[in-house]
């Protein structure tokens, strides 16, 4: 999936295959799952899976819904009508965020069979009980607990995702996914730890720590431990684990504990993605985030000044209700200022029922043009950094065919083709397209 407007939460939103193609690489025997979204649906989809499997649905095809755009539903619905004239007599499932926020609206669509809430889509029992209610939704902000979930590997992934906290607290003004996912609450320290080792055991060279609002972590849990103190136990009671990655940060609630494995932990990758929305103060305070500009100066500083080599990601929001050419402008200088690389850029779109779907709205062409000058910055910054890594031998995790990526999630393209999930040492001789081009060492 390729959203083309606003971001709504913290956890970062990826690119996916279609749905024809993710159909295609499930085909055969047994449940099929179409995902849509972040890093946190797709551990849920595996979830899903081994559910249904164990459930004997084996003509299912379960649609993953994300709710952080419109485009993602209309994404959504058009794999669901795809899926029912390829496969008649399959039962479609929907689930996920767009379920949990619109279950009447994927209801309604006759090609749908069961719509299934976001908190009940995780427990066993939901996929073994008959199918008499069409709808299964409850109220997410009832929930109190994650679900905690042991599962042995990702299809089709070189890096395994775990969960370590779902749901926000926060409630920014252009943002529906606490209504999908519910208040924060995190995963016990000792499970995140048995669930690594199994996956480490399993072969996997890489991890990525992922949830909603991964730093609002701990609070919740006995001792109301912080991100880094779960992330520097984890390093400690798994030394096999060669690499560590997080998703989505947001920028004023990095803890003293992550900042020092910043420092002096080589097998934290050296690269953050920042909840960054906007580089303008008044932007920022409409949008009712929590940091400021200067804050995401200092935070980059710092984290240079620790690992020199660091290289960072960013949500931004192009056309934010009030917007001015000026606003913009300092969104665009705080991208070369902080130096920032991997861009994700979204036109902002409103989203019903949110306070910034009610304010000034920036007329639609305007918002597609400035997204248009933030991403052809970021391919500046990601034409810059690739520049700094030529020459060099570094280890790159294979991802397909003789595509992978570097500790800094620079994208390598090599001279042969690899198993995914293999670590392999690559010399670096050229860009091209974007991409550093070299040969196996």
């Amino acid at each position: 999936m390729t959203p083309h407007d606003s971001i709504d939460h913290k956890e970062q939103v990826i690119e996916l295959p279609d749905a024809e193609t993710q159909l295609a690489r499930q085909a055969g025997n047994g449940p099929r799952v179409v995902t849509f979204g972040c890093r946190l649906n797709i551990y849920e989809s595996e979830v899903m899976k081994e559910h249904a499997t164990k459930a004997g649905l084996n003509d299912a095809i379960i649609i993953n819904t994300c709710a952080v755009t419109s485009e993602a539903e209309r994404q959504a619905r058009q794999a669901i009508r795809r899926a029912r004239r390829e496969n008649p007599d399959a039962r479609i499932i929907v689930t996920g965020c767009g379920a949990q926020v619109n279950p009447k609206s994927y209801a309604d669509m006759p090609e749908v069979n069961q719509v299934i809430g976001n908190d009940l889509k995780l427990k066993a029992e939901t996929w073994t009980q008959p199918a008499t209610e069409r709808v299964i939704v409850n109220d997410i902000m009832s929930v109190k607990e994650t679900a905690r979930h042991m599962i042995s590997g990702f299809e089709s992934h070189a890096r395994a995702f775990v969960q370590v906290q779902n749901g926000c607290d926060h409630r920014c003004t252009f943002c529906i996914i606490p209504f999908g996912r519910g208040n924060s609450r995190s995963v016990p320290m000792g499970e995140i730890v048995e669930q690594v080792k199994k996956l480490v055991a399993g072969g996997y060279h890489e991890v990525v720590l992922t949830g909603v609002d991964i730093t609002s972590y701990g609070p919740d849990l006995p001792g109301q431990p912080r991100l880094g103190q779960m992330i520097r136990r984890l390093l400690a009671l798994v030394p096999d684990l060669p690499r560590l990655r997080l998703s989505s940060l947001d920028p004023v609630e990095i803890d003293d504990d992550l900042w020092q494995i910043i420092a002096d932990e080589p097998r934290f990758m050296p690269h953050l993605h920042i909840s960054m929305q906007a580089g303008d103060d008044m932007i920022l305070k409409r949008m009712k985030r929590r940091h400021l500009r200067h804050h995401l100066m200092e935070i980059c500083d710092r984290a240079r000044t620790l690992r020199p080599d660091i290289v960072f990601g960013a949500d931004i929001i192009a056309g934010f209700p009030t917007e001015t050419d000026e606003m913009f402008d300092n969104t665009l200088k705080a991208v070369t200022e902080c130096d920032l690389t991997f861009l994700h850029v979204f036109p902002y779109s409103p989203r019903p029922g949110t306070p910034a779907a009610r304010m000034p709205q920036v007329p639609g062409d305007i918002r597609k043009a400035r997204a248009k000058l933030l991403r052809e910055l970021g391919a500046k910054q990601v034409e810059k950094h690739l520049a700094t890594l030529v020459g060099k031998t570094l280890p790159v995790l294979a991802e397909k065919g003789n595509k992978g990526r570097t500790e800094y999630f620079s994208e390598v393209a090599f001279d042969t083709d690899v198993k995914p999930g293999t670590l392999l040492n690559v010399k670096l001789n050229s860009v091209g397209d974007g991409v550093l081009l070299g040969e196996v060492a």
